[in-house]
């Protein structure tokens, strides 16, 4: 996988796809809390298999492959089939805190957005962080490998900072497990690509359950 970018695109996708953002997602575990209270994941075996059936399963074949149509509609100004993608995004979320999860985000994003002086030519309620982040990477000028890359890294960093907190990992387990995740990344890249509409969706049950009981628990660190 071939990165190709200029210098001021590449300071706006580390920007894009920092921790630091102000979108919020240090608050969302995506159904990972419940899995370790639960005893689904103990380790950081465990945590690797979690994720990477998640990188390769969900992200790979719903979130890549919709900021790919994101990207395209915007460039075409096909306003319609942009919001038509972000309504898709939106419905392929399985549970209510995983669509609030890319609401509250992806709406965060906008409003950050908003005040960098990037255009919004959505004017929705609800926007996905997919469609957000492709609209920032569109307005910036970054190619769609590196927002692709990009949008997976700002996953995968915020999933392994809960999974610090909760499993727990130390922090070395914790960069190690970056380190060989992202590996898998231009594999999901490419599985993206390869796409065709009708191939688009996901499979993960035990993340839908997951999911759906976390809001239930008793006490809770994250909002999903």
């Amino acid at each position: 996988m071939a990165i190709t970018t200029t210098d001021a695109s590449l300071l706006r996708l580390l920007q894009l796809s920092s921790a630091s953002l102000p979108v919020g997602g240090y608050a969302f575990s995506q159904g990972l809390e419940y899995a370790v209270d639960a005893g689904w994941v103990r380790n950081v075996e465990e945590t690797r298999e979690w994720l990477e059936l998640q990188l390769r399963h969900g992200l790979a074949r719903v979130d890549c492959p919709l900021l790919l149509r994101c990207y395209e509609a915007l460039e075409e100004g096909a306003m319609d089939r942009l919001r038509y993608w972000n309504r898709y995004a939106l419905a392929c979320r399985e549970t209510r805190e995983l669509l609030l999860t890319d609401t509250a985000t992806g709406n965060a994003l906008m409003r950050l957005l908003a005040q960098l002086q990037v255009p919004d030519p959505l004017v929705e309620t609800e926007v996905s962080f997919v469609t957000a982040f492709a609209l920032a990477a569109r307005h910036w000028q970054i190619g769609t490998t590196a927002a692709l890359a990009g949008l997976a890294w700002s996953w995968l960093e915020n999933q392994v900072a809960a999974a610090t907190k909760l499993v727990p990992l130390g922090q070395t387990q914790a960069q190690r497990l970056l380190g060989e995740i992202q590996l898998q990344v231009p594999a999901a890249i490419e599985c993206a690509r390869s796409l065709d509409d009708s191939e688009l969706g996901s499979g993960l049950p035990a993340l839908a359950i997951a999911s759906a009981r976390h809001e239930h628990m008793y006490t809770r660190l994250f909002r999903s």
